[in-house]
C-alpha cells in the first residue's frame, strides 16, 4: 500500500482507526473539519460495553492504561457490576434489570481527545469534504479550501451528516427523523443532593412514566475524583439529565429558547417520583444550556464501493439512536475490523477490493438490523405498558462472536 488511507473525521471512531493502522504500520491521514479539537462540544459521555476489547486490541498498552483516566467517576469503575436498571418514573421501582455487561463510561470529549495524542500529527484540521473522486488505483479527496489529497483507500467516519455517504449513496443518504423529541441538559450537585440518584444506580438510569410515556435518563458526567472536590468537604457530581417524549402535536416540538426548554422539562417531570422531578426542577437556564437532539437514524445498506477504494464507518455508515447504548460500539467495531482488513492489504494477503467487500458486507449485515433495533427501542422507551424482556430496550447488548 503506496499510499496513505484517508480518514475523514477525527472523532473516538476514526481516531481509534487511526491508533489500529499506526500500531500494524499501515499509513494514515486524518482530515478534520473542525479548527481544532475544542472548536465544539462532543457529546458527554458514552458506554463501552461489547466493544471494549476491540478498541483496546488498536490501541498501544500506555493508551488502554489511560482509559481509566476518562471514566466519569474511576472509583465506580473499579469495582462495577454492569448492572442497568429501567425505573417507573411514577413509584421509582425498577421494572427491569438490564442484563448486565462489563463496562466503562467515560466521558467521550476526554476520550478523544486521549486518542487524539499519539496521532495528533497526523491530523490536517479545518478540512471540510466537498467532493470524492476515484480512479481503479486511487481515491481522492478535494476539500472546500480548495486542497485536495490522494490516498489508496477513503473511509467516511465524519458522522450522521457524512458527505462521504451522500457520495457513494447519492439517492438514499438521507436520515430518517424519528416522531420523538429529546431535551438533554447538565446540573451539579453537592454530595447530599447526588446520594438518592447515584443510589440508583452509580453511573446512569433511564425510565418511563406509565400514564405520560415521559422518557427520563441520567447518568454521572463527572464526580469528586475527577472534578478535583474530592476531600474538600465541598464534594460535587455532574449529571446529564435528558427528558424525550412522543412528539403527537404540534405542542410537542422543542421551543427556541433555553428558559423554555427548562420549562417544558420540568412540566414533563411533574408526575415524576419527587425524588426525579426535584433533581429534574433544579435544571436553570442561568447555569445550564439546553440542547436537542434529533433522533434520527440510517440503517446501513449496501453500496458501491467504488473497487474498494471508499468505504464507511460509525455513524456515517450506521446513524442510530442512544436507547440502546450501541452506536460507538458498532463503530469501534467497525474500526478494528476495517484495520484488519486495511493490514492484510498492506501485508500483501489481500486485496484492496476483497479486502473492503469483506468488511463492507459484515458491516451491513451487522448494523442493519442493530440500527433497526435501536429505531424500536427508542419508540418502546416512551411505552412503560408495552416493554418486556424482550423489548429491543432492554435486551442484552451484545454481537456474535
Amino acid at each position: 500500500m503506496d499510499k496513505p488511507v484517508l480518514i475523514i473525521g477525527a472523532g473516538v471512531v476514526g481516531l481509534s482507526l487511526a491508533h489500529g493502522l499506526k500500531k500494524n504500520g499501515v499509513p494514515f491521514e486524518i482530515y478534520e473539519r473542525d479548527e481544532h479539537i475544542d472548536a465544539r462540544p462532543h457529546g458527554w459521555a458514552i458506554t463501552l460495553h461489547w466493544a471494549l476489547p476491540f478498541l483496546q486490541e488498536m490501541l498501544d498498552e500506555e493508551t488502554v492504561k489511560s482509559i481509566d483516566s476518562v471514566q466519569v467517576d474511576p472509583s465506580v469503575g473499579r469495582n462495577d457490576t454492569g448492572n442497568f436498571v429501567f425505573l417507573n418514573l411514577e413509584t421509582l421501582e425498577p421494572k427491569f434489570h438490564i442484563p448486565p455487561n462489563y463496562r466503562r463510561r467515560v466521558n467521550r470529549e476526554k476520550l478523544r481527545k486521549l486518542l487524539l495524542k499519539d496521532v495528533a500529527e497526523h491530523v490536517r484540521w479545518g478540512k471540510r469534504l466537498e467532493s470524492i473522486e476515484t480512479t481503479a488505483d486511487t481515491a481522492r479527496a478535494v476539500f472546500t479550501d480548495g486542497t485536495a489529497a490522494e490516498g489508496s483507500v477513503l473511509v467516511g467516519v465524519e458522522g450522521s451528516n457524512s458527505r462521504t455517504r451522500k457520495f457513494l449513496l447519492p439517492d438514499a443518504y438521507r436520515n430518517h427523523q424519528l416522531p420523538v423529541r429529546l431535551l438533554g441538559a447538565t446540573l451539579t450537585l453537592p454530595a447530599a443532593d447526588a446520594q438518592p440518584l447515584l443510589a440508583i444506580d452509580p453511573l446512569l438510569f433511564q425510565g418511563c412514566h406509565p400514564a405520560t410515556g415521559n422518557y427520563l435518563w441520567i447518568s454521572l458526567l463527572d464526580s469528586p475524583e475527577i472534578n478535583g472536590t474530592l476531600g474538600t468537604g465541598r464534594e460535587t457530581y455532574k449529571f446529564q439529565v435528558i427528558e424525550s417524549w412522543l412528539a403527537k402535536t404540534p405542542e410537542d416540538e422543542v421551543p427556541a429558547s433555553d428558559a423554555e426548554r427548562i420549562d417544558v422539562m420540568k412540566r414533563r417531570a411533574q408526575e415524576f417520583h419527587p425524588s426525579l422531578r426535584d433533581v429534574v426542577h433544579k435544571l436553570s437556564s442561568d447555569s445550564s444550556e439546553v440542547v436537542e437532539i434529533l433522533l434520527q437514524d440510517w440503517p446501513c445498506q449496501a453500496f458501491d464501493n467504488r473497487g474498494g477504494r471508499v468505504t464507511l464507518a460509525g455513524d456515517a455508515a450506521h446513524a442510530m439512536t442512544m436507547y440502546r447504548g450501541e452506536a460507538a460500539n458498532h463503530g469501534l467495531l467497525d474500526a478494528r475490523n476495517l484495520c484488519k482488513a486495511l493490514t492484510s492489504v498492506a501485508t500483501g494477503t489481500a486485496s484492496i477490493k476483497s479486502a473492503i467487500d469483506g468488511y463492507d458486507e459484515e458491516m451491513v449485515e451487522r448494523t442493519n438490523p442493530a440500527a433497526l433495533l435501536s429505531r424500536q427501542a427508542c419508540l418502546d422507551a416512551h411505552d412503560f405498558h408495552c416493554l418486556n424482556e424482550n423489548s429491543p430496550v432492554l435486551k442484552r447488548r451484545a454481537i456474535k462472536q
